[in-house]
């Protein structure tokens, strides 16, 4: 049986198969950048009738982060720190939560939307993708959890290289690395993949799923939560750098940034 629920944002497809949500990004056009819900999230750990999440992305892409043509807009006059406050406290929220979430990772995954498929619990990827941490090439850093989570699945070394120089990481390096739990050939077999992973967990007693998430969660979720906490701060101060404004400027005015020496 198949349900689809009414969702007021188009940015987030939201769908109930047998106890299932399948939560779909839904700007195809872009990749799925800016394709962002909260309440989707939110809708399918609330629904009792819900024991799995599967997330995943319309189109060629999974997501590739915010709009870059949005950067730097704002709504109303709310400062740097409350601006990354919002993204931060509902990334900690989500460690919390015991229902398993499976992310099936094609295509590109972005900024925000590679920190989004770090924080599911379980990861299919596909050949194609390309995964990157972009923040650094905009003078600024993940901020989300990208540097605490990162760290835990593929250590110090790599995160580094990946968060210090915003290059990209291709799937099967991803698989090798453990960033991919599970590697398919092509974008079309991460749904399949990932929704026959997704119905064998909810076929499982949902108070053992729920007490076994927990059980492995509390070996590093506290230690994340307070990184993604000075993620905040690190983020909130580089906003006020010459570094970034000169970045900024830079982007804008399509030449190399000159950076102050230190």
């Amino acid at each position: 049986m198949s349900e689809q629920a009414a969702d007021p944002r188009p940015g987030v497809l939201r769908e109930l198969q047998d106890g299932v949500a399948i939560l779909s990004f839904n700007r195809p056009e872009k990749h799925n950048a800016g394709a962002h819900d909260p309440s989707a999230l939110e809708w399918a750990h609330n629904n009792p009738d819900v024991r799995v999440i599967v997330i995943r992305g319309e189109g060629k892409s999974f997501n590739s982060g915010r709009d870059t043509t949005l950067l730097g807009t704002r709504e109303g006059d709310e400062g740097d720190f409350e601006f990354v406050r919002r993204a931060t406290l509902m990334r900690i929220n989500g460690l919390y939560r015991s229902k398993p979430v499976i992310a099936a990772v094609k295509g590109y995954a972005i900024g925000g939307g590679f920190e989004a498929a770090l924080a599911a619990d379980i990861r299919v990827g596909s050949r194609d993708a390309k995964l990157c941490l972009a923040e650094i090439r905009y003078g600024i850093l993940p901020d989300t959890g990208g540097t605490q989570m990162l760290t835990t699945l593929i250590g110090p070394a790599r995160t580094k290289y990946m968060v210090l120089s915003g290059d990209y990481v291709d799937g099967q390096t991803a698989y090798e690395w453990g960033i991919f739990d599970f590697l398919v050939d092509t974008p079309e077999e991460t749904d399949t993949k990932a929704l026959e992973i997704a119905r064998t967990i909810a076929s499982r007693s949902p108070a053992a799923v729920e007490m076994g998430k927990q059980l492995v969660d509390q070996m590093y979720v506290g230690d994340v939560a307070n990184g993604i906490r000075q993620e905040l701060l690190a983020q909130t101060a580089l906003f006020q750098t010459d570094d970034y404004k000169e970045q900024r400027a830079a982007l804008r005015e399509k030449r190399p940034p000159v950076f102050k020496r230190r």
